[in-house]
């Protein structure tokens, strides 16, 4: 059975990426569940088949708040076709939650694993914002978050890669946020300390979405 919606309500629609675990996953299924039905959420990741997760945190049924979409932030043409199916809809909120970890002494990280982690961590957001950013900006309203990690404030023993990609973050989003305040458009950076996800869980096969340790 689908929730009801209450008449006449405008909700603020959000975004989140990376919702197949982890932060992600608990966002997504906190606004859709909330009691006033506040929120529309896009809950996105890379394998929607991944999706039971949340669906089973919601009670294993779909509210009406809530919507899954494909979504890999590593693929442009997967970022674009997202887009193109919240275009009809205002997207007030964006998260840019997905990433991955790495950890270990730095010579025995690959440079494909370490690629592959600055692809998700920086570009994956690079890539989110700005596929997200001209419908804010042409209506001069919007709030994006993006999830950085206390590991973006200072180096954490093992996890020198890890920082690097977070230390990156940091600079762009105080970089966007000077400039994207005349268009009404407010950045936020969330930099939380260990929260248990399946990276946790599982050091040597990174999840690209939400599981990372942030």
């Amino acid at each position: 059975p689908r929730w009801a919606a209450l008449p006449g309500m405008e909700r603020t629609t959000v975004l989140i990426t990376g919702c197949s675990s982890g932060i992600g996953l608990g966002l997504a299924a906190r606004l859709a569940a909330d009691a006033a039905r506040r929120f529309q959420v896009y809950a996105t990741m890379r394998d929607l088949a991944k999706g039971g997760r949340l669906l089973e945190r919601l009670g294993g049924c779909c509210p009406d708040t809530l919507e899954l979409l494909q979504l890999d932030v590593t693929d442009p043409c997967s970022l674009a076709a997202a887009a193109q199916h919240v275009q009809g809809q205002q997207l007030d909120v964006l998260v840019c939650n997905a990433g991955v970890g790495l950890m270990g002494p730095l010579e025995t990280c690959s440079e494909q694993a370490m690629k592959t982690l600055f692809d998700v961590n920086v570009f994956g957001p690079v890539r989110t914002i700005r596929a997200f950013l001209p419908a804010m900006k042409s209506r001069r309203a919007g709030r994006i978050i993006v999830s950085s990690s206390i590991g973006g404030l200072q180096g954490l023993p093992f996890n020198a890669v890890y920082c690097a990609s977070k230390f990156a973050v940091e600079g762009l989003c105080e970089s966007l946020a000077i400039v994207l305040r005349p268009f009404n458009i407010h950045l936020t950076l969330v930099e939380c300390g260990p929260v248990h996800t399946s990276f946790m869980a599982n050091l040597q096969h990174p999840d690209p979405e939400g599981s990372e340790m942030r």
